[in-house]
């Protein structure tokens, strides 16, 4: 039996974390892992308010004592200035990984124009790989269809828990041995 990867979800959000309404970022990241990942998994979820210090710290400890071998986050990614997550996810992250980013906003922005003021960003800390998102539940799938074929891979290289997707929902790219 493969090892349970764990995965964390990070909704950053002022709103959200206060109450003032429900986080759906987060729950549409869950959902849509259960309906992508048929290897064990387990979601390690964290809902907090939009604070680069903070945000660092959640992510190095999801990072560093939770072990997750992956960490999405959502929100934070805009141009307003309480949009810090890329920020927060720069300061942790010993090995940039910008081509994710690149293709979430090429993705986004065959959907939308305004995708161009996302700053979607990912890297690694040790083993884990940090991959921020948009917001918005649709965004959030779209952007995930577009980089989750790279990130069972990324997760090998880095000696992560083997990642398998439903290769008909999506087929992750492994090069032949």
């Amino acid at each position: 039996m493969s090892e349970t990867a764990r995965i964390g979800i990070v909704t950053v959000s002022d709103r959200a974390s206060a109450g003032v309404y429900d986080d759906e970022g987060g729950p549409a990241i869950r959902e849509y892992f259960k309906r992508v990942l048929v290897s064990p998994w387990q979601p390690v979820a964290r809902v907090i308010p939009d604070d680069r210090g903070l945000i660092a710290g959640t992510l190095i400890e999801l990072a560093d004592r939770e072990g997750c071998c992956l960490v999405v986050t959502t929100g934070g990614t805009g141009p307003a200035p309480r949009d810090v997550t890329p920020e927060a996810t720069e300061d942790v992250v010993e090995k940039p990984m910008p081509g994710f980013g690149e293709l979430m906003r090429q993705v986004s922005l065959a959907k939308v124009p305004t995708a161009i003021l996302s700053r979607q960003t990912a890297g690694i800390r040790g083993r884990t790989l940090i991959v921020n998102l948009p917001g918005r539940p649709r965004a959030i799938a779209e952007c995930l269809d577009a980089v989750m074929p790279a990130i069972p891979y990324c997760i090998d290289l880095i000696e992560g828990p083997y990642l398998e997707t439903d290769p008909a929902v999506i087929a992750a790219f492994r090069p032949k041995k």
